[in-house]
């Protein structure tokens, strides 16, 4: 009984968040969830008269999910990754300070997909991706303690909040690396070994590739920033503008967001749209009355693979986001291509883009207000610093 007390009131809970967040976007309520509307994070709803008492506007601005932004035309210049060095910790561009950092990160990696199972993997890519696109990937996703006093940490934004998984891996990681070689390894570089690793065992080894280290973690971190990340209900002009403003380009966004291969979706970001396939929606509404979340890609939920661009085809995709991926000729050409996949292309590209993002705006040694931190979660007190 006390389940089923649990179940019930949570889906009120949810409906309550679907429905004050999009009445805050438009300037109404309590809660000011412009952050959210900015970014696709509300699902976009109509106006709703209640005559002859009151007539109440829910939405995002123009009654779009988002307030509109405008993509660049040209391609972005990538990421440059200035001062990243393949096999950085096992060479002289850090002086050798942890020669075994990667496959050290890459036995916790291994060891917790195999306890927690294949989802803690999904978590590590997406903790990455949230990283990256905040402030650059420089571990701040991790923080809940800053040098500023701030505890209004990324981590307690909007998109964030109570959604983002594989802390305790990085923790893990970390605690085994400061044993080997004390001080020498940034969580910011952990965030991106275990991504890749993760990517590496989701996908059965066919996702492998080098990444380039030497990135320090930064000490500051701000949950008003998490705006910069795309939302589920985004469509693809805002897509385009947010992956650009990270130097990522059309290419880069249609391979990023295969990574919704994987692991679970929110039920409160489930896409509503009239052509989505109506079996699967019959099935995920009921799901939803039982469960806050449901596996992103119902055919190989456990594999990180090109199957998501044939759910995007099918009008399979779970939200907006994805969907969008067909609305203009180049990035459905994009989704074409990778949905045959033939001889393991869309593996290979997509290592490269992790590579791209992981090379967002970061920070290295000598830069101003940067550090390796002794644990993730919060700055090197002085006299550390």
């Amino acid at each position: 009984m006390m389940a089923a007390w649990n179940n019930k009131h949570a889906a009120i809970i949810i409906t309550l968040l679907a429905f004050l967040a999009p009445m805050a976007c438009h300037g109404g309520g309590l809660i000011n969830f412009t952050i959210l509307c900015s970014g696709g994070w509300v699902r976009p709803i109509t106006v709703i008269s209640l005559p002859p008492l009151v007539t109440i506007t829910i939405g995002c601005p123009n009654g779009s999910s988002e307030t509109p932004i405008t993509a660049s035309p040209n391609e972005p210049a990538p990421p440059s990754g200035a001062g990243l060095y393949l096999d950085y910790y096992n060479s002289s561009y850090s002086n050798y300070a942890c020669p075994d950092a990667e496959s050290i990160v890459r036995k916790v990696v291994e060891k917790e997909i195999a306890y927690q199972g294949r989802g803690i993997g999904a978590g590590l890519i997406r903790l990455h991706f949230h990283d990256c696109f905040v402030e650059g990937c420089d571990g701040s996703v991790l923080l809940n303690t800053t040098a500023s006093g701030n505890n209004d940490t990324e981590r307690e934004g909007a998109p964030n909040k109570n959604s983002l998984r594989g802390f305790d891996v990085i923790d893990q990681a970390k605690a085994a690396l400061e044993s080997a070689c004390p001080s020498a390894v940034s969580c910011a570089d952990i965030l991106a070994f275990a991504a890749r690793d993760a990517a590496r065992n989701l996908s059965s080894g066919k996702i492998n590739y080098m990444i380039p280290a030497g990135r320090w973690d930064g000490r500051e971190s701000f949950a008003n920033q998490t705006g910069t990340l795309p939302g589920p209900f985004s469509n693809l002009d805002t897509l385009v503008a947010k992956f650009a403003a990270q130097s990522l380009n059309r290419a880069d966004l249609v391979l990023l967001s295969a990574a919704h291969s994987i692991g679970r979706a929110r039920c409160i970001f489930i896409s509503s749209r009239p052509g989505m396939n109506q079996t699967l929606v019959k099935d995920l509404n009921g799901k939803c009355q039982s469960n806050p979340s449901v596996n992103q890609d119902y055919k190989t939920p456990d594999d990180l693979d090109s199957q998501y661009y044939q759910n995007v085809v099918d009008n399979d995709a779970l939200f907006d986001s994805d969907a969008a991926l067909t609305s203009s000729p180049d990035t459905n050409a994009l989704v074409d291509t990778y949905r045959t996949n033939l001889m393991n292309k869309w593996e290979k590209d997509f290592g490269e883009a992790m590579v791209k993002m992981g090379k967002i705006n970061t920070k290295t040694k000598g830069d101003k207000g940067v550090e390796i931190r002794k644990q993730c979660w919060t700055y090197n007190a002085p006299p550390n610093y």
